[in-house]
């Protein structure tokens, strides 16, 4: 029986890197393809130019708010058809008057100050604020901690104009403090990774995206239908995904579109930010798995498994594999574990460390003799620390939901930007 259990772990184990080595696979076809799409799209002549509102949510963020505020007036995109909003969500620091600094200098940046008891409790909610004050046709939404590049909003918008299935439009983030401290360039690698190899991957080939929490525009006339974000979810961006899906559309990811984002520097911040991420996940995933019946686009289910593979099937192998393991030496279980089995588990790490080179290969300067010995490294340290994150995390919103406990947002902290 132990035999067994233990086989069917590391069968669940190989399966997840298959299908990331075949996501990786698509995500070199879509690279390739969209050097070509960009040429194609330029050529378009744009006879009008939809008007556009950027949402930028904000709660004390001194440090940063002011190196995005300077970003966002240099966004290449028609003045007269551009709106900036800033949502000063309640913040206790200077967030408000930097913004309404700058407000009283271009017209076309305005500062939205949230009030309690509707304040402070959230991104979804504060979004849900500056959507009811904008106007524009498409809404782009950016982190307060965001500094993208002066085409951004004009690559998103001309995604949706030339893609009229296409109810969401995404960008690509990279991280601007990567060099910082080795924290930074695991993160560094595992968001070039995530974005190639999930995103891109999954669009390739089942033409599936999953909305991040910056850099994307989605259509105003979606937003209307579906009642904007969602307040009790911690993950908003995956929750909104599967709604703009279930309603007909699909979300492109678009990585010519680029934005510049801070990472957490200390080991304690990446743990109160993942666990929030994990947590809304998994929240995610227990509001629509059980109600996936009612969904009209039954392809979303797809992005469901990959979940729920990801947070539960994925998790529960690796650990009970390694507690087999591990105890299989004090315990005589006549555990099989042959030259087979140890090849396997050589090959799945060589599988991990292929497929991370691959994607860092697609970035300009990424793939380095530097970053293939921190991927190896990240194998056995970041990669372990992020279960134990998920296990952490399950638990908290397994206890929030048994107690009925209102869900906490939790605010990254930030640090003076890097040039």
């Amino acid at each position: 029986m132990v035999n067994g259990l233990f086989y069917s772990c590391l069968f669940l184990i190989w399966g997840m890197l298959l299908y990331h080595m075949f996501l990786m696979l698509g995500s070199v076809f879509h690279y390739l393809q969209g050097k070509k799409l960009i040429k194609k799209w330029k050529k378009v002549k744009l006879r009008s130019l939809p008007t556009v509102s950027v949402l930028v949510p904000a709660h004390n963020e001194e440090v940063v708010i002011e190196d995005t505020i300077k970003a966002m007036l240099k966004l290449r995109y028609p003045k007269d058809k551009l709106e900036i909003i800033i949502i000063n969500d309640n913040s206790s620091d200077g967030t408000g008057a930097i913004a309404d600094r700058y407000a009283r200098r271009y017209p076309f940046l305005k500062v939205l100050h949230t009030r309690p008891p509707h304040a402070g409790k959230g991104k979804s909610g504060a979004l849900n604020q500056g959507y009811n004050m904008s106007s524009g046709e498409i809404v782009v939404v950016y982190d307060a901690d965001n500094t993208p590049e002066p085409d951004a909003v004009t690559y998103l918008v001309m995604g949706l104009v030339n893609d009229q299935k296409a109810g969401a439009m995404v960008g690509k983030f990279r991280v601007i403090n990567a060099h910082q401290s080795l924290l930074t360039r695991f993160i560094n690698i595992e968001t070039i990774t995530f974005q190639w190899l999930a995103q891109a991957g999954r669009w390739f080939w089942f033409k599936l995206s999953t909305i991040p929490g910056t850099n994307f525009a989605i259509r105003r006339s979606i937003l209307e239908e579906l009642g904007g974000w969602d307040e009790k979810a911690l993950s908003e961006d995956t929750e909104l995904s599967i709604r703009v899906y279930n309603l007909g559309y699909h979300i492109r990811f678009f990585p010519a579109a680029i934005t510049w984002e801070q990472e957490p520097e200390t080991w304690r911040v990446w743990w109160k930010q993942r666990t929030r991420w994990a947590r809304g996940n998994q929240y995610v995933i227990a509001k629509y798995i059980f109600s996936f019946m009612k969904l009209k686009r039954k392809r979303v289910f797809l992005d469901l498994f990959y979940f729920l593979f990801t947070y539960f099937l994925f998790l529960f192998s690796v650990l009970v594999s390694d507690v087999i393991f591990v105890m299989n030496f004090a315990f005589d279980f006549n555990l099989a574990i042959g030259p087979v089995s140890l090849a396997l588990l050589v090959l799945a790490f060589l599988l991990y460390v292929t497929e991370v080179l691959v994607a860092l290969s697609i970035e300009r300067g990424q793939l380095t003799v530097k970053n293939a010995l921190i991927v190896m490294l990240m194998y056995f340290t970041y990669s372990q620390v992020w279960i134990a994150l998920v296990v952490y995390s399950l638990y908290l919103e397994t206890k929030r939901v048994l107690l009925k406990q209102e869900s906490k947002w939790y605010k990254t902290e930030r640090y003076k930007k890097a040039s």
